[in-house]
Order: C-alpha cells, then structure tokens, then sequence
C-alpha cells in the first residue's frame, strides 16, 4: 500500500491522537499507583494507630485491675508512712519515746540526708521511687537482748520501715562480774541502717 502526499495530514492526525491517547493512560496509570501507595500508607498508619490504642487500653485495663487487688496493701504502706516524703520528725519523736521507755542503759543516733536507693541485686521500683535515709545507732547495754527488745519496740512503735543492716559489738569493761553488780554497761554496739520510703512518681507535686 502507499501513501501519498495528501495522506500524510490525515496520518498525522490519528498518530498525535494515538500519542494523546498513550500519554493519557501512562498518567491514569501514574494516579492510580499515587493513590494505591498513599491509600497503603494510610492504612498501615491506621492500624498502627489502632494497636497502639489497644495497648494503652490494655495497660489501663491492667492498671485498673492492679489498684483494685492491691488497694488494701497500698492503703496499710500509707497507714504506716512507707509512701510519701521524708518522716525525719516523725522518726526523730519515735526516738524520743524509745528512750521513755528505757529498753537500753542508753543509744543515741545520727540521720543522714535522705537520697535514691541502691540495692544489691537492682530492685524495680514500678511507678516509684526509693529513697533511703542511713541511720546509725549507738548503743549502751548490759546484755545482747536489749538490742533485740529494742529493734522489735521499734518497728511496733515508729510508723516507716527501718531496714536494719548489720550491728557490732564489743565489750566496755574489763571486769564483767563488777560491771554486771554495779549495773554499769556491760556491751557497747553500733548499728547501721536506714529509712526506706517510697515516692510515687505519679504523685500530685
């Protein structure tokens, strides 16, 4: 078949629409992949989203759960002053009353600032802080069950948790048999330890 000169207008019509046409679909093709992509995004963010909320709602759930089992045990921490701030004047008057009731010949006692706790093996805290305040005892004794009846007299009568490390004790005179009829001190110790509270961080300031 062949063409003439008069036929190339016409040729050249159908090519620019074919080329029109080619154009057309590569776009609409183009759109269509933009808006597969962008619809994918969404939803792949949507569900992020979604899990994300399930989780917040499970962990609410869970929290719900746990104040509800263990609001008798939280209730008696607070009772006691375990949970808050610094009971310094607290401990210092429960002291006082101690020495009232004359457990030992004599004690005194020295309370550091209070500071984070660092236990040995790391202990999780949860929601709070621990906070520790070292206090260390001297004591005047005429036996080794004075120390034991006054550890216990303090846990019963001071409201905190004292946490009782270790103690060393040596003897203060040479003649036991004079010191025990004269009533002198037959044994000195000294104890280390500490008051431990707890703070929660979600706590109003």
């Amino acid at each position: 078949m062949k063409f003439s000169k008069s036929d190339f207008p016409v040729l050249r019509g159908g090519i620019l629409a074919l080329a029109a046409s080619a154009v057309i679909s590569a776009t609409t093709l183009y759109i269509s992949s933009e808006y597969a992509g962008k619809t994918q995004g969404d939803l792949h963010n949507a569900r992020n989203m979604g899990n994300d909320a399930r989780r917040r709602l499970a962990a609410a759930r869970e929290d719900r759960e746990n104040m509800s089992k263990y609001a008798d045990e939280y209730g008696a921490l607070l009772e006691r002053k375990i949970i808050g701030d610094d009971q310094r004047l607290d401990w210092m008057e429960g002291m006082e009353q101690l020495r009232q009731m004359d457990l030992v010949t004599d004690f005194g006692y020295r309370i550091a600032p209070q500071k984070k706790y660092a236990p040995q093996p790391p202990l999780d805290g949860g929601n709070f802080d621990i906070n520790f305040s070292e206090t260390k005892l001297q004591f005047e004794l005429l036996h080794e069950a004075q120390l034991v009846d006054f550890f216990t007299a303090l846990g019963k009568n001071i409201k905190g948790w004292y946490q009782l490390e270790g103690c060393a004790m040596q003897r203060s005179a040479s003649d036991e048999e004079g010191a025990a009829r004269s009533g002198a001190s037959q044994l000195r110790a000294e104890c280390s330890g500490g008051w431990i509270t707890l703070k929660n961080r979600n706590a109003p300031q």
